[in-house]
């Protein structure tokens, strides 16, 4: 009896599993979806590699919007641009989002942590050229007087160094408009990640005595460590890809300097782009392609480093 039940068992196991035509159709999709997405990465990257060569390697003086410089003295301020105003943006939203997402994770009641996250999830439906209007046309202005007084209480740091701008369209301002916009993908990980936190951890911590914000530091903090720095490279790859917001925010001069109240500001490559593509022609054309290859390649740099910490994250359970 026992040598036919294992007979009938090994037939089994060796018998190959019914696939079904509702699994066969699910699984190709997502092969193909799969598939199809490095296709198109690797369409975009041959194009915009195939695009710059010009560029790099005609002779600038012919070109209409290098105009005799090389293409590194040129795109180097652009980079810099675009690193700044996106680090800017990171130090302003990166205190706010974590705090936010701790509070409705750990401090708000049900009620009210439930609307706030509908809330901060809303910003994220806004279009960026409604962040731009409003940036440009309410918020630079409501923040000059505040500039003013930066500039005369703390104008021996040269941060807040130089000639105010009358207009309030300054890097600063440009960085605030983008740390609003990245709040939302930054503070919607946070959140998830805390609430993941094993609760056991959490009670350990308060049944020995600590008090809810010593738990948080010793138990929340060290098991959301990396979720937080994931989320903190997404949303740097956010604000590094942002175009209209920026544009319509900053009054642009394509300068490297570090002071943020001033009408002289580094030009963010999005930015660049979006100003001077209407009038480019021929060559120039290509050029703007090559600065849009480097941000390719930044962006790139950003999001792979972020994969890189969550997949580290992952190998990690708390619960143990």
């Amino acid at each position: 009896m026992t040598t036919d039940t294992e007979s009938a068992t090994s037939i089994a196991e060796r018998r190959p599993a019914k696939r079904r035509l509702g699994d066969l159709v699910f699984s190709g999709t997502a092969l193909g979806a799969g598939i199809l997405i490095l296709v198109i990465l690797v369409a975009v990257t041959a194009f915009l590699i195939a695009q710059s060569l010009p560029a790099l390697t005609e002779d600038p003086d012919e070109n209409p919007i290098l105009k005799g410089e090389s293409f590194l003295t040129y795109v180097t301020p652009l980079v810099f641009g675009t690193i700044w105003a996106a680090v800017l943006a990171l130090l302003i939203a990166a205190p706010l989002s974590i705090g936010i997402a701790l509070f409705i994770s750990h401090y708000a009641p049900r009620r009210l942590a439930t609307m706030l996250g509908y809330i901060i999830d809303l910003l994220a439906a806004i279009p960026s050229v409604v962040f731009g209007l409003w940036g440009a046309l309410v918020f630079a202005g409501f923040l000059q007087p505040f500039f003013v007084w930066l500039n005369a209480n703390l104008g021996w740091f040269p941060l807040f160094s130089g000639t105010v701008s009358a207009t309030g369209r300054t890097i600063l301002t440009a960085a605030l408009v983008l740390a609003v916009m990245v709040l939302p993908i930054m503070t919607a990980i946070c959140r998830e990640v805390f609430l993941q936190t094993p609760k056991l951890h959490e009670e350990a911590a308060l049944a020995l005595g600590s008090t809810r914000w010593e738990m948080i530091r010793m138990a929340v903090f060290p098991f959301g460590r990396g979720g937080m720095v994931s989320a903190a490279m997404l949303a740097l790859g956010r604000a590094l890809g942002e175009t209209m917001a920026v544009t319509m925010v900053l009054s642009a001069s394509g300068v490297i300097t570090f002071e943020v109240l001033t009408s002289t500001n580094p030009t963010p490559i999005p930015a660049n782009i979006a100003l001077k593509f209407g009038e480019a022609h021929g060559t120039g054309v290509n050029a703007l392609i090559a600065t849009g290859l480097i941000l390719f390649i930044v962006t790139f740099a950003v999001n792979a480093f972020a994969r890189w910490v969550v997949s580290r994250r992952a190998e990690f359970s708390g619960a143990n």
